[in-house]
């Protein structure tokens, strides 16, 4: 067994400060996060402020004690610290562990996952199919989309009900591959998969190839305006990112690139002010909302021209 060593990294915070978070975690952790929605821990003694289970989830990240790893850490704990400022949150807790418990630690927040008809494996893990589900092989990496996110569940489960297959489908901001992949299985003809960042784009490859659909995925670096300038119109677009951007999306002419009676689903956004604000700016770009789903606090809407 190798010698390594490996920092592990938990942060317990408020769902609205996840994806800023597991975004910080994720520059230095080369296997990604993970994120737990089970108790977290409340030692007053260890936490500033302990926070209800109900409203909070905890981020795990693991960074190998490699050169370079206290710079590492040290800018870790700078960049949690100002997003703490904005969205309070008690200070990340740090503990050394050896290769065999992190490659332990490190799987156990990976379980099968079902949702709708997709389920998610782990390579590590056994999944018995039953009739009408849909496998989808994905290991946790450094692309957001694993299956554990809310969103990211809301985003499967909306495109379970609304996907009709033959259509052609474009993924804008795919991350790990997930959704594309996804689409892919429930009869999509073609997905075109884009993300603005190289890493997610190799990630989302690599388990499009794992997934064996790479005849009807393309992933490619871009997203709306690499979208626009092709010309070419979908029956469906999935976007999975945060309220800001998918304002951004609609405000630039996202619908444009829809075929008669297609749809959108967006996700990502938290019900309350974040979701107003979309709804607003879809209604505003030409866009009826006329379907909704909700985990915890998390928000999916889809809608039609």
């Amino acid at each position: 067994m190798s010698g390594m060593q490996w920092l592990e990294i938990t942060v317990a915070a408020p769902m609205e400060a996840a994806e800023a978070i597991a975004e910080v975690l994720s520059r230095y952790a080369p296997h990604g996060v993970a994120l737990d929605y089970g108790p977290v821990p409340t030692d007053e003694a260890d936490w500033e402020r302990p926070l209800l289970p109900r409203d909070t989830l905890t981020i795990l990240a693991y960074l190998p004690l490699t050169e370079g790893w206290e710079e590492a850490r040290q800018r870790i704990e700078e960049g949690l610290w100002h997003l703490s400022q904005i969205l309070p949150f008690p200070p990340p807790r740090f503990q050394v562990i050896a290769e065999e418990e992190w490659a332990e630690a490190w799987k156990a927040h990976y379980d099968v996952l079902r949702v709708g008809p997709f389920v998610i494996r782990p390579t590590w893990r056994e999944a018995e199919l039953q009739p009408g589900e849909l496998l989808i092989e994905l290991d946790p990496g450094m692309a957001f989309g694993t299956g554990t996110h809310p969103t990211t569940r809301l985003c499967l489960l909306a495109l379970a009900e609304w996907l009709q297959a033959g259509e052609r489908i474009l993924d804008l901001g795919t991350g790990s591959g997930i959704l594309a992949i996804a689409a892919a299985r429930r009869g999509a003809s073609r997905v075109w998969a884009l993300d603005i960042d190289p890493v997610a784009v190799r990630v989302a490859r690599e388990n499009v190839q794992r997934n064996g659909v790479a005849d009807r995925v393309a992933v490619a670096q871009g997203s709306l305006e690499e979208a626009l300038g092709r010309g070419e119109q979908f029956d469906g677009i999935l976007v999975n990112i945060l309220a800001p951007v998918i304002q951004r999306f609609c405000e630039q002419g996202m619908s444009a690139l829809l075929r008669p009676g297609g749809w959108v689903i967006v996700s990502g956004f938290l019900c309350g002010e974040q979701e107003a604000s979309v709804r607003e700016a879809m209604e505003a770009a030409g866009l009826q909302v006329c379907g909704r789903w909700m985990e915890a606090d998390w928000v999916a809407l889809g809608a039609r021209p």
